[in-house]
């Protein structure tokens, strides 16, 4: 286990947690300001392989964490903290779509930020959201995040928030 929060833990993915990786990960609804489209199962596999094969050698670059239910040992959704391109360690999260409306968001996102600052002795994290999705932009504004700036995001034609916290 990598960390925990009051209702939910966070963990390697193991291969068993395909079935509702799939779902979590083939859902319109769930990838709409992620990637714009839900992935196919082999996309999903092929993910998931990848993600529990990065775990030999977990530095501050990609950490890619399932999100486990602690009353019923289920998994919810997956957090991660990923080095970007520009170098800058940015946070996010995603869940079932069953399981929204929970305040798992705000609960899981406030456990990454200290997991992700303390274990890797970051002075700074990020965020990159899309302006419309407005239950993350919610998180965030209630945050002690700094809301830096709104860009165009000239691929997919979305607005894009950027929030950093420095410590």
């Amino acid at each position: 286990m990598f960390f925990k929060t009051e209702r939910l833990f966070a963990t390697k993915l193991t291969i068993d947690d395909i079935i509702p990786f799939n779902e979590m990960q083939k859902n319109e609804k769930v990838m709409k300001y992620i990637i714009g489209r839900p992935k196919t199962y082999q996309e999903n596999i092929n993910e998931l392989e990848k993600i529990i094969c990065s775990y030999e050698r977990i530095k501050s670059e990609f950490l890619i964490m399932a999100v486990v239910k602690k009353d019923v040992n289920q998994f919810v959704g997956t957090c991660a903290i990923v080095k970007n391109e520009d170098g800058e360690h940015e946070i996010g999260y995603r869940f079932i779509e069953k399981y929204w409306g929970n305040g798992y968001g705000k609960e899981i996102f406030a456990g990454l930020v200290t997991f992700a600052m303390k274990s890797f002795n970051l002075k700074c994290v990020v965020v990159y959201v899309n302006k419309d999705n407005y239950a993350s932009v919610k998180i965030l504004d209630s945050s002690d995040f700094n809301f830096i700036k709104e860009f165009d995001e000239y691929e997919t034609g979305s607005v894009i928030r950027y929030y950093k916290k420095i410590i």
